[in-house]
């Protein structure tokens, strides 16, 4: 890989090379019902594809992922948003579409003013491949430098209690701009994901339940983030995370997702 260039500069296509266009972009027409985008982002929520992509016709309108999902859910906890709402009236409009040609530095910053670690790129096909934090992991495992996960940025750990409401942490990541939160002492943890899969797998997308977020966490089925005792490098840690189903990793008091390798490959030092 060239180093004459921080990654920052380079463009997608210098720094995927022939994976740029490797990722699935999924898909889901307009006028579907929330429920059935609900369903996808359970099993596409933290991989490669992370959101789900809304298509009128040949081309796509909009994005949606769990936080789409979420943020109504707070004004809306019923079954009704999932059974009597399309996805056009909860999806982001205006999607990112990046090109081979779009640089590091301007995806991040896209990134980062969305709020959302994803876009999609036409592909050599004539279809859309989707480009995520996910995918970045690529990028940190090839570029070996002397960072470890001591050199991240400071973050404040986001924990909640065992007796919590599901509107006290989803207020709570909303507030916190996170979509993971850690069980407080553990290394168990709560997502969008999680949360999805509860109400589509559990509580029947919300039928007969009429207070949804004031139900306990309890209700949610937790997951562990990966423990690490060694102050790897970040082309190690990207590499162990690229491997994982759902990237976490836990080094003392550091938490690592994709999102922190996305930014410190935005270092003067890459």
């Amino acid at each position: 890989m060239d180093t004459e260039l921080p990654i920052s500069e380079k463009t997608l296509e210098e720094l995927f090379a022939e994976t740029l266009d490797y990722s699935l972009c999924m898909t889901i027409n307009k006028g579907t019902k929330v429920w059935v985008v609900a369903g996808m982002l359970v099993q596409y929520l933290e991989s490669v594809t992370d959101s789900v992509s809304v298509e009128d016709g040949d081309e796509i309108v909009g994005t949606i992922g769990g936080k789409d999902v979420l943020e109504n859910l707070l004004k809306n906890p019923t079954q009704s948003l999932f059974y009597e709402t399309l996805v056009e009236d909860i999806m982001e409009k205006n999607p990112m579409k990046v090109s081979g040609q779009t640089k590091y530095k301007e995806l991040i910053s896209q990134w980062r003013q969305r709020g959302r670690a994803y876009a999609i790129l036409l592909n050599r096909w004539g279809h859309y491949s989707a480009i995520s934090a996910q995918k970045v992991l690529e990028i940190g495992m090839r570029r070996k430098t002397n960072l470890s996960i001591r050199n991240l940025p400071k973050k404040p750990i986001i924990t909640f209690k065992p007796d919590d409401s599901l509107g006290t942490i989803i207020n709570a990541m909303f507030e916190n701009k996170t979509r993971k939160i850690l069980l407080e002492n553990s290394n168990k943890y709560i997502s969008d994901r999680m949360i999805l899969e509860a109400i589509s797998e559990k509580l029947g997308y919300l039928t007969n339940i009429d207070n949804f977020l004031e139900m306990s966490v309890n209700t949610i089925e937790l997951e562990k983030a990966r423990v690490i005792f060694d102050d790897f490098k970040i082309h190690e840690v990207s590499a162990m995370m690229y491997d994982l189903e759902h990237p976490y990793v836990i080094y003392k008091d550091i938490l690592v997702s994709p999102w922190d390798i996305c930014n410190i490959l935005m270092s003067k030092d890459y």
